[in-house]
């Protein structure tokens, strides 16, 4: 059974349920309004408060000295049309008739679904009423009341994720990729290593380019690469002897910012060379691609 709201306004310790209002006191007065996001419920909070505004904290700002007294009628109001034992009963129903998966897991308080990240199943999410990302645990929270819409939009949600799934991927990827020379380099690039010759290492903590594009070497712990390994890199083949296996990250943008292209033309027949303009411009892109995926699974 849901419990009823506490509103908490500056100065109160006490707990507070998925509603919380704080009043601001200052040279801009208002309260800040925290809520469960449910897409027409921000729609209707926004037709009642249009002066409010987003802030990054995570919470709603309003203006105005009475700002926290009509918020506290609004959620008020909002909470009175919320079936008091729509948890309760939801939970009763997904027990007598349940779905398992993988990717799903049933909580004391909520559901929790737990998957790779796609753009299809944000989608979904978003638009299950009650849903939200728990950006600490990195898994949607999606309250039982919710249940019967995540039961719905159940197949689409996990063929989604099967389908991005690591094995999955890995397995598209080597099926692109039947030459079993480049099946063992995308193994080595999974695992962070790449062969560097011991005459003439790259150096250490900057940016260069290799067949794996920009990266930034940490160091070696001095293995030698086998016969074997040595026959998936063109410039190690012939005297595997003289290269020894190193381990690499991928470049931060501050570092991929601050790179100046070589001035010589690259000699890719030791496996490193300083990367030219072009391939600065490409790892910066690849970065860039990666931080906005990274911002929109945080954001769910």
């Amino acid at each position: 059974m849901l419990r009823r709201p506490v509103w908490r306004y500056k100065g109160m310790m006490e707990p507070v349920s998925e509603f919380r209002i704080t009043a601001v006191e200052g040279m801009r007065p208002g309260a800040h309004a925290e809520f469960p996001y449910d897409r027409e419920l921000v729609r209707r909070f926004r037709e009642a408060f249009p002066r409010a505004r987003w802030r990054e904290e995570g919470h709603w700002f309003v203006p105005g000295v009475r700002a926290a007294r009509r918020l506290d009628r609004w959620m008020a109001e909002e909470m009175a049309a919320i079936d008091r034992h729509a948890d309760a009963k939801g939970r009763d129903d997904f027990l007598f008739d349940p779905f398992t998966s993988a990717f799903l897991e049933p909580g004391d308080d909520d559901l929790i679904v737990r998957t790779p990240w796609s753009r299809t199943i944000v989608a979904a999410m978003r638009a299950i009423p009650w849903a939200r990302w728990d950006h600490l645990a990195r898994v949607w929270r999606v309250p039982y009341r919710s249940a019967a819409e995540l039961r719905r939009r159940w197949p689409a949600i996990e063929a989604a994720a099967e389908r991005n799934s690591p094995e999955a991927r890995l397995a598209r990827a080597l099926a692109r990729t039947p030459d079993p020379l480049a099946r063992r380099r995308q193994a080595d690039r999974r695992r962070g290593r790449y062969p560097v010759p011991l005459a003439d290492p790259p150096p250490a903590e900057m940016p260069v380019a290799t067949l794996f594009g920009v990266v930034v070497f940490e160091g070696s712990d001095g293995d030698l690469p086998t016969p074997e390994e040595a026959a998936a890199y063109p410039f190690v083949a012939d005297e595997p002897d003289n290269f020894v296996w190193a381990t690499f990250r991928t470049p931060e943008y501050r570092e991929i910012r601050a790179l100046k292209p070589g001035e010589d033309e690259p000699d890719s027949s030791q496996g490193w060379w300083p990367a030219t303009a072009e391939e600065i411009e490409d790892a910066r892109q690849r970065l860039a691609r990666g931080y906005r995926r990274q911002r929109a699974r945080e954001g769910g």
